[in-house]
């Protein structure tokens, strides 16, 4: 990594640049959604690339601090106990950033009763004897004694890391007026305020200097100390002791034993896809571009593997590919591209051969059969492939295996997106690539046979690596899932764009109405869409109590406004709740309008990999984000309709379905009873909980028990049960405390659940799907805990997910075995939709409640309700 003959070993201190950075760039800027703060993370991984390529260095480590107890502090109590607590926002920091460099392939070092700085000494000496140049990085004053002509300071400017200042014998006589070996010297005199070591009284750093260069040493001067006279000098008596000890403590070591020596110290291969794991956790966008450029980059190894030379794909006819495809006898990688929705080229390949054709009428004749039978393929991601054979009148069967699906079933928490990610994953090659940014590239793409080569292989290694109980998820659910999403995709879901745009109309007069009304009582007009403007009427012009703080100022969130006119109600704060209502559900009529397509229909595209839990998402536009609680918003689903064609919408969904499933995995034999009884649930609990009579079960106590009920599978503690209920703390408490004495099951499910997952490192539904949670040990409390709680609803909330889609698929099979033109158009949370044709709805209602009722074997029966009308919401039950 340099240009010059001599190695450049870097020596950091991490923790001294890491509370540099904590403190130079600010909280609320970095912060994942998970609650984790990153700014010193950040703010040291940005110095620290920059310093990678700036200096190049050939040798590298970062030492860390292990605590604040050290032997200096047995010699000398006070040292550093001046020193405020950590901050909470720089809690679990430190483990991350150290995470990160050792997956960046540098060497981290701690060592017991030592400090970081003395790791530092002890490398720089080892390193300069050597013959290393040494570069020495950190914040901390007393590594300027290191300094020489081998070894160089790089210390952070005022400005926090982002300027460092290069020390080296001549700056640090300039800047001190002695040699680098004699500032601890001048800090024993003056004293070290950050290490809590007072100095001699009323001696500065301009005395101490001209002490120095008359006796020539600090044992010289203090030697000599009666000889000088003055208030100064009489200090300098009485503080001797003090000195002394000040400049035994500022001496580094120089000879700790650590378990390398700076030719072991050479960077290490970067683990890019641990890099990138880690840094999507911390939600770093911007790092890793900046990073790829320097890390092993004059050596090729950002690349990190090889362009494998795939083989010429043979142009073939499509009488010939059909020879071939039929003489296949094992599993075949298939690709077809897609323009504009339709089939464009084919590719098909084993692990030796390839070929590859254009889509045409006589491709579809010839290989249409072999497509359409169980000869088993591989493809990755297919859904998209096979509706593009669908739309052209073709079909694709015996989809054996999908490497994005498995991909992502193996690392549902940061899932390979494209195949060069898994080619590079599980093949350790390059998956050859265009440049789309150069006019000529210099490297060529795959063509569709070569890259149908590369699914074939990729799909061989991935079956070897995918652990059995998550092969069997995506042969029994995911596969056929994928399938029935295609045809549900497809059919789309007409929806009446004049009731969306009378609806849009009605509410931009409303909202204009209500923005008038917000006017007048602050007496000005603002933009309520404007943060900024809004803290300025609310916290300045009506001195409303300040919200929770963010990057921007104070919250202006809805749901902290809506505690906010709770707690401090104002005719404002209500009109901009209501117009924020307003404004909302227009955005979202609108991007559905958008989306209707020429035949009166949405067509929204399901992404299976969308979620670590198992459950569907949608996109363009997205069907998951409309609401239902309110009359308002029911009125969208209204414009959800039946199409031409057919009679009437089916709606199912589970009642409870989460609940069900909690009952089942813990054995509550409460919650059994209580489900198998038939008798409304919240109630039968409430009647154990409050000891009453299920008939004196009162709709408030109906309500803190299902908020209870439901918390639970949520993680829900009892400071987030009496926000959300209203209560008092205590209150809240008492209520847990009474659930689980009658349903103790639930709680001892919920606690081995966790500690389980602590052991194994996932979680796992009723049908096997695991979600890892490697969170659960880390020394990071905040992270821990967010783990913790997601751990706790994982297997519920998975094993709904699994059940939706196995009664989604057997549902759509069925319609289709029983030969009727009846189909699911939706999926939406625990709801199904489906369109019913004329004279079908008694079949269509039988399959869908025998098939939802029976998708899983539970201890509990599934209660399926079900509903019909000419309209989304009319379907409503």
């Amino acid at each position: 990594m340099t240009d010059s003959a001599q190695p450049t070993l870097l020596v950091v201190d991490g923790h001294s640049l890491a509370f540099r950075a904590f403190y130079a760039l600010p909280v609320d800027n970095f912060t994942t959604k998970d609650g984790q703060h990153t700014n010193g993370i950040y703010g040291f991984l940005s110095m620290f690339i920059n310093l990678l390529k700036s200096e190049k260095p050939t040798h590298l480590a970062v030492a860390f601090d292990t605590s604040r107890v050290s032997f200096r502090t047995r010699e000398y109590a006070e040292y550093k106990a001046n020193r405020s607590e950590t901050p909470p926002e720089f809690a679990g920091q430190i483990p991350l950033l150290q995470d990160c460099l050792r997956a960046i392939g540098v060497t981290v070092l701690t060592k017991e009763d030592i400090e970081a700085d003395d790791i530092l000494a002890t490398l720089a000496t080892r390193g300069a004897e050597a013959g290393y140049k040494v570069l020495v990085c950190s914040g901390d004053r007393d590594t300027i004694q290191l300094v020489t002509d081998d070894v160089t300071l790089l210390y952070p400017s005022v400005q926090g890391v982002s300027q460092l200042k290069r020390y080296d014998p001549a700056a640090v006589e300039e800047r001190y007026g002695v040699r680098p070996e004699q500032y601890p010297d001048i800090a024993a005199l003056v004293g070290e305020t950050s290490d809590n070591l007072p100095g001699v009284p009323k001696v500065g750093e301009k005395t101490a200097v001209k002490w120095l260069t008359q006796w020539g040493t600090l044992e010289a001067l203090l030697e000599n100390a009666d000889k000088i006279g003055g208030v100064v000098g009489g200090n300098l008596r009485e503080h001797l002791d003090d000195v002394k000890r000040n400049r035994a403590l500022n001496r580094l070591l120089r000879d700790v034993e650590l378990p390398v020596s700076p030719a072991d110290l050479e960077i290490g291969a970067t683990d890019l896809q641990e890099v990138r794991d880690i840094f999507a956790r911390l939600e770093f966008r911007t790092l890793m571009p900046r990073l790829l450029e320097v890390i092993d980059a004059g050596d090729d190894q950002g690349e990190s593997a090889p362009v494998t030379v795939a083989p010429v794909a043979v142009e073939s006819t499509p009488a010939d590919a059909a020879t071939w495809l039929t003489g296949r006898t094992g599993d075949v990688g298939v690709v077809v591209t897609v323009e504009q929705g339709t089939p464009a080229r084919l590719g098909f390949a084993d692990a030796t051969a390839a070929i590859e054709l254009s889509w045409s009428d006589a491709a579809a004749t010839a290989i249409g059969p072999w497509l359409a039978s169980d000869a088993p393929k591989v493809l990755h991601d297919a859904k998209p492939q096979l509706k593009a054979l669908r739309r052209a009148g073709a079909d694709l069967r015996g989809i054996v295996f999908d490497a994005a699906l498995a991909g992502w079933l193996i690392r549902p928490s940061f899932p390979d997106k494209t195949l060069g990610d898994l080619v590079e994953r599980y093949l350790g090659e390059k998956l050859p690539e265009a440049d789309p940014t150069q006019l000529v590239p210099e490297t060529e793409g795959a063509t569709p046979g070569q890259l149908a080569w590369f699914v074939a292989r990729v799909g061989t290694a991935i079956r070897d690596d995918i652990p059995s109980p998550l092969a069997r998820v995506l042969d029994e659910i995911e596969l056929p899932t994928l399938d029935t999403l295609a045809d549900m995709e497809l059919a789309g879901v007409a929806v009446s764009h004049d009731h969306l745009s009378a609806f849009s109309t009605e509410l931009a007069t409303r909202a204009d109405a209500i923005a008038a009304d917000a006017f007048a009582a602050i007496g000005r007009e603002v933009n309520l869409g404007s943060p900024k403007q809004l803290q300025e009427v609310l916290f300045d012009d009506l001195q409303l109590p300040k919200t929770r703080k963010t990057k921007t100022g104070y919250s202006t969130d809805a749901a902290v406004l809506a505690d906010l006119q709770e707690s401090n109600p104002h005719p404002f704060l209500d009109l901009l709740l209501q117009h924020r209502e307003a404004t909302k559900l227009r955005q979202i009529i609108e991007s559905l309008d958008a989306g209707i397509q020429d035949d009166g229909r949405i067509h929204t595209t399901y992404v299976q990999t969308g979620s670590q839990t198992g459950r569907l998402s949608s996109t363009d536009p997205n069907l998951q984000n409309i609401p239902v609680r309110t009359e308002e918003s029911r009125r969208i689903r209204a414009a959800f309709e039946v199409g031409t064609g057919f009679e009437t919408l089916l709606t199912a969904d589970y009642s409870q379905i989460e609940m069900r499933i909690m009952a089942h995995l813990s054995g509550d034999p409460g919650l059994i009873e209580a489900f198998r009884s038939g008798e409304d649930l919240h109630r039968f609990v409430g009647a154990r909980v409050f000891g009453v009579d299920p008939a004196e079960v009162s709709p408030a106590m109906r309500t803190k028990v299902k908020a209870m009920s439901y918390g639970l599978v949520y993680g829900l503690s009892a400071f987030g049960l009496s926000k959300q209920l209203r209560i008092e703390q205590s209150e809240a408490k008492q209520l847990m405390s009474e659930y689980f004495a009658r349903f103790g099951a639930v709680r001892d499910y919920l606690r081995s659940s966790v500690e389980q997952a602590r052991i194994d490192g996932f979680t796992e539904t009723i049908f096997g799907r695991r979600r890892p949670f490697p969170d659960l040990t880390s020394p990071n409390r905040v992270l821990r805990e967010n783990a913790e709680r997601a751990a706790l609803n994982a297997p519920i909330q998975g094993s709904a997910a699994d059940i939706m889609k196995l009664a989604l698929f057997r549902i759509h099979d069925e319609l289709r075995s029983e030969g009727l033109a009846s189909r699911v158009l939706l999926q939406i949370h625990d709801e199904l939709v489906v369109e019913v044709a004329p004279g079908e709805w008694d079949a269509a209602e039988r399959i869908v409640r025998e098939r939802m009722g029976d998708a899983a074997d539970l201890s509990v029966p599934l209660d399926v309700q079900i509903g019909h009308g000419r309209d989304w919401n009319g379907a409503a039950h």
